[in-house]
């Protein structure tokens, strides 16, 4: 009986032994990494995963560019709080004082008839005259001067010539400006006149001959047009000629 159990014990252990050795060894393996486990938590911290830190030195250059660098501006204005520019500085002005415009010249005095010669057609501004050249009834903004053609014709007083021009109309025209806003206008000329913009005359200066090239007056006997205006208005000769 006896020897029948030891053989049954002796065939199971050669069967299962080894599993049941190997088991022992796994659990010898788990207790001793248990107590092992314990005594690292108990006061031996493993000293890994601690990022090491690293400490860098600045070079003299980086110290020296610090501490020559400028500050940092100030934070920027909060978003939607409008920021004022600078306000650019303003050169002094060098551009020359102008100097002050010279008073006009006063109008002369002393006057003298461009032709001698009747009037013949009146100035008229208020009335309506009747133009026999143009058969209807208008303004006279002048005197006509009854005149032969090819007659000298003289400014009636000094000034500077400001304009000559072909009119449509009243023919070649020969402007005088006698200054203080006072101007003198010679129409019905022969043309080509011996003036030219900017020449200086004086009372009795020629300035031209009667002619016969005013369309608008071509129906009337040989004769000047004389017209005058005071700062662009128109005014009656007769008032400043010598009676």
């Amino acid at each position: 009986m006896k020897r029948k159990l030891s053989a049954r014990v002796g065939d199971f252990m050669a069967g299962q032994g080894f599993y049941i050795v190997l088991f022992l060894c796994v659990a010898a393996i788990g207790i001793s990494g248990y107590f092992l486990l314990s005594s690292l938590g108990n006061g031996e911290t493993a000293q890994v995963d601690q990022p090491t830190e690293l400490v860098v030195t600045p070079t003299p250059q980086e110290t020296q560019t610090a501490e020559t660098q400028p500050p940092a501006e100030s934070a920027a204005a909060p978003a939607g709080e409008p920021t004022e520019a600078p306000s650019p500085s303003v050169p002094a002005s060098t551009a020359p004082t102008p100097s002050p415009e010279a008073s006009p010249a006063a109008a002369p005095t002393a006057f003298t008839w461009p032709v001698k010669g009747s009037v013949v057609k009146d100035f008229s501004l208020e009335v309506l005259a009747y133009d026999v050249t143009m058969g209807d009834w208008r303004v006279h903004s002048g005197i006509d001067i009854t005149a032969a053609a090819g007659t000298t014709v003289i400014a009636i007083a000094e000034g500077t010539v400001s304009q000559v021009y072909d009119d449509a109309l009243m023919g070649t025209t020969v402007v005088v400006d006698h200054g203080g806003g006072l101007t003198s206008s010679y129409q019905n000329l022969a043309g080509e006149p011996p003036v030219s913009v900017g020449d200086l005359v004086e009372r009795g200066t020629v300035i031209g001959s009667v002619g016969k090239t005013a369309m608008a007056e071509s129906g009337m006997e040989s004769h000047l047009h004389l017209e005058m205006a005071q700062n662009g208005v128109s005014v009656d000769p007769v008032n400043y000629l010598p009676e």
